[in-house]
């Protein structure tokens, strides 16, 4: 049994190396110009070990897009369930999205630059995941503002994902408390929420 738990742990480590591997040099350099024995190296492991893991450079990329969306669905939702207002809950969220674009920056550029090459099936099921991530933002954003219409609120939401998803740019070489004061504000101003007004404020 020690064995075998041991295996598993090496092989989910393995694992774990290869999409680390692949985050960076998809980031850097785009899909198509990173090969199978680029991923092999980065991550220490031989060509043929890598397919012991993934099927294809491809599944590789699906796996990093769809556990991201699952991850800021499953996140962002538990932020909402555990709030203790509407006004909290948006504050959460968007904490919580700033704190993941500040960090997650590769996969972002990934999402930007490579979405397309996702397979069809994945690529629909990243989509609904980032649908349904949406509609967390919409659901609470309803509640605040009576009067826009759901358009109105989807564009602000897709709006806000747009500015704080410009963290490959934006937070380049500077500091990060800095950026995320920054981001948090605007984000706030462009919902154009009162009741958040001053509640992140950029410090001086």
């Amino acid at each position: 049994m020690n064995e075998l738990t041991q295996r598993s742990r090496q092989k989910a480590e393995r694992r774990e190396k290869l999409l680390v591997a692949a985050s960076r040099l998809f980031a850097e350099r785009g899909f198509r110009a990173v090969s199978i024995e680029d991923l092999a190296a980065d991550a220490g492991v031989s060509g043929p070990a890598l397919y012991r893991h993934f099927d294809s450079k491809e599944s590789i990329l699906a796996d990093l897009l769809v556990n991201v969306s699952e991850r800021l669905l499953r996140e962002g939702t538990e932020r909402v369930v555990t709030a203790t207002s509407l006004n909290d809950a948006l504050r959460s969220l968007i904490s919580f999205h700033t704190d993941f674009a500040l960090r997650d920056r590769e996969l972002i550029r990934i999402q930007d630059h490579d979405f397309a090459h996702l397979a069809n099936d994945d690529a629909e099921t990243v989509s609904r995941l980032q649908r349904a991530y949406l509609d967390v933002w919409v659901d609470v954003l309803s509640g605040l503002e009576k009067t826009d219409t759901p358009s109105v609120i989807r564009t602000k939401v897709q709006a806000v994902f747009g500015l704080l998803n410009s963290t490959p740019h934006s937070a380049a070489h500077r500091d990060t408390e800095v950026t995320r004061a920054v981001l948090e504000s605007m984000a706030i101003g462009a919902l154009r929420l009162s009741s958040l007004a001053g509640a992140t404020a950029p410090p001086s």
